[in-house]
């Protein structure tokens, strides 16, 4: 029996999304903006008694901590391998990203509690300041989002940090209305209603972050189809069986595979013509980062795709 171990690595310093050029204007405006939100929202919503918008100014203040861990934790990504973490420093912006969604998941959670509290004892709100902060608040986020929404379409870690934005907008925009109706119609339920109604936005769009960053963390499959990977890599020349596959994801793009190969008994470097084969099919057809195959000569007994 010959075995061979054979490594392939595609592009995986690639894959990474650099945010360098967050760093710069960029992390200082989105900070400075956020900050500035915050501090007024909570003077705002103290002063003027509303749920609405003491609730965007927590939103706000864990947008600044996210996005300073974003950032820090995309700048981690980008060390190069070493003996300790020959994997990469990858897993750095998941950890981020899940630490992110899930302060949010929280706080949100939190707040939605509040909101019913306040249901039960309405308080009096002093609607004209309510709107001036919450004013203030939706021009800021606009500009939050603004800056960041390119790089939230090709990185989790962004993404996690942009929906706390794209959340805080929507939240000014119900807090404007909110205020509006109280300071019109005299509708004071409104406020926890609105706070309620935000909540259960972002709960939502918080999960979906939460469930991809524990499937990666957690070692899960990458979604490939496996079907056609063996049919197409059985048809290559000299490849009798693929067994014993393993996949996961480092990070949301990169894909490590792993498979044992059954072959017809030959010589170690007619094996390699095999390696190059495989791995540039699941390179190019597949989307695979980096490919470790073990070939066997009828060695496992247990020849299914996938062993359980």
């Amino acid at each position: 029996m010959e075995e061979h171990s054979h490594h392939h690595d595609h592009n995986e310093s690639g894959h990474s999304h650099d945010i360098s050029n967050l760093s710069g204007r960029k992390i200082f405006w989105v900070t400075l903006l956020n900050a500035t939100i915050t501090i007024a929202e909570i003077v705002g919503g103290i002063l003027s008694g509303s749920l609405a918008l003491l609730s965007d100014a927590v939103h706000n203040l864990s947008d600044t901590l996210a996005i300073a861990l974003s950032y820090f934790a995309n700048k981690i990504a980008q060390k190069p391998k070493d003996k300790r973490l020959t994997f990469g420093y990858k897993r750095a912006e998941i950890l981020s990203a899940f630490i992110n969604s899930s302060v949010l998941l929280a706080i949100s959670m939190t707040l939605i509690v509040e909101a019913i509290k306040r249901f039960q004892n309405p308080e009096e709100i002093n609607s004209s300041l309510m709107l001036v902060v919450a004013l203030i608040g939706l021009i800021a986020n606009f500009i939050s989002v603004f800056l960041l929404e390119r790089d939230s379409h090709e990185n989790l870690n962004i993404k996690s940090s942009y929906l706390h934005l794209i959340s805080d907008t929507v939240s000014s925009v119900g807090v404007l209305i909110g205020g509006l109706a109280i300071k019109f119609w005299g509708i004071v339920w409104i406020d926890p209603l609105i706070t309620i109604l935000i909540s259960m936005y972002i709960l939502r769009e918080t999960w979906n972050v939460i469930k991809k960053t524990v499937s990666i963390l957690m070692q899960s499959s990458a979604e490939l189809d496996y079907n056609s990977i063996k049919i197409d890599v059985e048809k290559i020349e000299g490849v009798k069986n693929i067994h014993h596959v393993h996949s996961w994801l480092i990070d949301e793009k990169t894909i490590f595979f792993e498979a044992h190969i059954d072959i017809e008994d030959q010589l170690l470097s007619h094996v390699e013509f095999i390696y190059e084969k495989i791995t540039h099919l699941l390179k190019e057809h597949y989307g695979v980062s980096h490919v470790t195959l073990q070939a066997e000569v009828n060695c496992c007994e247990d020849k299914n795709i996938i062993k359980v």
